[in-house]
């Protein structure tokens, strides 16, 4: 079996992308039940992923989902499913309790997929309501995260994933639901073959059953350009995941760094994309995530965002 590895600073928060939220819902003080099921992101712009502040939803849910919508996001992507349920919400009742937001469920990360589980787990993401079931690394035992090393790393060939993803996309599509793959930075090195992974995905994945979610800071580490992507593989990238990067390398809001949003949005037709995401996995000198994804939000007027 081929591996392929890449090893970046900021790869040791990646450990998570397997631990669900196992804490039960807290009820929120901060507002009232009534001011809860009002709440609105009315003159919001865009999506959160959730991993962003995963912390916080571990402690209190609820309350956290409210930050999420009073920080003017419209919709929201999912990282903590388990035993059934989201965020230790049942999916009829993690839904309904988003819509009493004004926040709609539309993407969702499972990265604990296996060919057992898919189907039982697809009527869970279709009953939460959401439209993405994202693959967010090599699933199946494929993906290898190193903490001490901190290195990613993928067993197995670029074909081996395209198949799998082909099989779990189709098992999506008959749930009424689109497979997307998310990318970080190992996707983009050459194995011993030459063969990039993340190309090969997009060249032998059937597009009736598979695309993908860019994540534009994993691709700027990687030193790729999207808009060549784009140019590429017009149509293909659904979902983007927004987050800039420091001078150091380091992740930082929207805004706040060096990556010209600007110049990838003015190309989100030719990209495909219907959907984009705020994404912040770490935050730094002290900024706290609920602090970071409101400057994000800032940051997407900033370019243009719509």
């Amino acid at each position: 079996m081929k591996r392929c590895s890449t090893s970046i600073w900021a790869l040791s928060v990646y450990f998570a992308f397997f631990i669900a939220c196992n804490d039960s819902p807290k009820p929120s003080d901060s507002l009232t039940e009534e001011e809860q099921m009002t709440e609105s992101s009315e003159g919001g712009l865009g999506g959160l992923a959730l991993y962003t502040v995963r912390d916080a939803m571990a402690e209190d849910p609820r309350g956290t989902l409210q930050k999420v919508a009073e920080a003017g996001y419209q919709y929201v992507e999912a990282a903590g499913y388990e035993a059934g349920k989201f965020y230790g919400m049942s999916p009829s009742d993690f839904k309904s309790y988003l819509e009493g937001l004004g926040l709609d469920p539309v993407s969702t990360h499972q990265g604990s997929v296996t060919f057992e589980n898919a189907e039982a787990m697809m009527a869970d993401v279709k009953a939460a309501g959401f439209q993405y079931f994202v693959i967010p690394v090599p699933p199946m035992g494929m993906f290898e995260f190193n903490m001490e090393e901190r290195t990613m790393n993928m067993n197995g060939t670029a074909e081996e994933l395209a198949s799998i993803l082909d099989s779990l996309g189709q098992k999506a599509k008959d749930a009424g639901l689109e497979l997307l793959y998310h990318n970080h930075a190992f996707e983009f090195e050459a194995d011993e073959d030459g063969v990039v992974i993340f190309d090969y995905l997009l060249e032998n994945c059937n597009p009736d059953l598979v695309n993908f979610e860019l994540d534009l800071y994993w691709v700027t580490a990687a030193g790729a350009d999207p808009l060549l992507y784009f140019e590429k593989y017009p149509g293909r990238f659904r979902e983007w995941h927004v987050k800039d990067m420091d001078d150091q390398g380091r992740f930082a809001p929207v805004g706040q760094g060096k990556i010209d949003f600007a110049k990838i949005w003015a190309q989100r037709e030719q990209s495909g994309l219907k959907y984009y995401y705020v994404e912040q996995d770490m935050t730094f000198d002290g900024q706290e995530p609920l602090e970071a994804i409101k400057l994000s939000q800032e940051g997407l007027k900033k370019f243009g965002f719509e």
